[in-house]
């Protein structure tokens, strides 16, 4: 067992006029390890609802049978005997790549017709080694490769090398141009979705914004594991604060501090002092405050509620990144601290009613707050981080 951990990111374009994406993405943990995973990217044949269908069908078999341990010869051949073969082509299912993670410490690649995943090693293209398998008739590229921190893997449809196409470029964006292009940004620190965001974007760009075919990106990223550890709320009873603190700070990585009760408990603990700052980052967003040995120290709820609508733009489209990637609100920070750097995040929830909350002119009530908690943590766990929550 290794520090490793995988960041999993995957976006897709729909073609222009078509309510369905072609594309689809199956991200599954391996049955027997929560630290082998099974990612399949398939691109079905056309667009629009049959595609759509094809290509869901291909990611879920592929995904269920090799998370059971299923070897690819019986993937392909129960894709190829449960789906409708196309009437014009003669093919019954859709291409698709695999990732198949082991115990984040190797990555199994297959591929079967859809561009070849791009590995970037040190901010560099690395070409993967491969084997090819004749199954049911068709080439099948296989490859192996041990882990190493920052390793990238970017698969994508076919949509993506067909990006401008006949509008900006001759022959689209192809594989070269996208791994030029990548290996400007691999090393900036991004996220897997953020790195399929800036991708994406690029071909929907050279689309001229009506892509001329489903185009998607899974972005694979291999980094280290990174605790966090997010306090909000004081305890239910007051003698359990000091046991609740001294659990909250004997943990590994960073602290975040919510809260303006809680956060004065902490500064009791800690033998330091609190020192509110007055400059507001951003108008509906309560200043941060200081204390010697907190990373951050936010207010509560009405903070917590802007992550949480940052964390489910981040699910969708990510369009919210530009706004809390570089703000100094306390919302901001917490959202870098919990999407970008955290792999493990540990919650310790106070459930103490708070007198202020109970102002009937606030739209804010006890059950609001776990609400809001356990939908953020939720989220988090959508976006592959592994959570823990502690009550008190």
């Amino acid at each position: 067992m290794n520090n490793l951990c995988a960041d999993i990111g995957y976006r897709s374009l729909n073609k222009f006029g078509e309510l369905l994406c072609g594309d689809s993405v199956e991200a599954v943990e391996q049955a027997d390890s929560s630290d082998s995973r099974i990612i399949v990217l398939a691109d079905g044949l056309g667009s629009g609802v049959k595609a759509s269908i094809l290509s869901t069908l291909t990611a879920r078999i592929i995904a269920t049978m090799m998370a059971e341990g299923l070897d690819i010869e019986d993937c392909v051949a129960t894709i190829a005997a449960t789906l409708p073969v196309c009437s014009v082509r003669g093919v019954a299912y859709s291409t698709f790549t695999i990732i198949h993670l082991i115990e984040n410490e190797e990555a199994e690649i297959i591929q079967y017709d859809n561009p070849h995943v791009i590995m970037l090693r040190g901010g560099r293209y690395v070409e993967l080694p491969a084997t090819i398998l004749k199954i049911d008739g068709k080439e099948i590229y296989k490859s192996r490769i041990t882990l190493q921190p920052d390793d990238i893997f970017i698969a994508m449809s076919d949509g993506a090398i067909h990006a401008g196409v006949g509008r900006t470029l001759n022959f689209g964006w192809q594989r070269e141009d996208i791994i030029e292009f990548s290996e400007t940004f691999c090393e900036a620190g991004y996220t897997a979705k953020t790195l399929t965001t800036i991708l994406l974007d690029k071909c929907d760009e050279l689309y001229g914004g009506q892509p001329g075919d489903d185009t998607t990106f899974c972005v694979v990223r291999i980094r280290k594991r990174e605790p966090m550890n997010l306090l909000i709320g004081p305890p239910a009873k007051p003698d359990d604060c000091s046991k609740m603190m001294s659990l909250f700070f004997s943990k590994e990585g960073k602290h975040i501090v919510c809260g303006g009760t809680t956060s004065m408990i902490a500064a009791d603990h800690l033998r330091r002092k609190l020192f509110p700052l007055l400059d507001f980052a951003d108008p509906d967003i309560p200043p941060i405050a200081r204390i010697d040995g907190v990373d951050l120290v936010t207010e509560g709820v009405i903070t917590i509620n802007k992550v949480l609508s940052y964390a489910q733009n981040y699910l969708d489209d990510n369009e919210a990144y530009t706004e809390w990637s570089f703000k100094k609100d306390g919302a901001s920070q917490i959202a870098r601290l919990l999407f970008e750097e955290a792999t493990d995040i540990n919650f310790y929830v106070g459930k103490a009613v708070n007198p202020a909350h109970q102002n009937p002119d606030l739209p804010i009530s006890f059950s609001i707050k776990m609400r809001l908690v356990d939908e953020l943590a939720a989220c988090l766990r959508q976006m592959g981080k592994n959570i823990k929550l502690s009550y008190f």
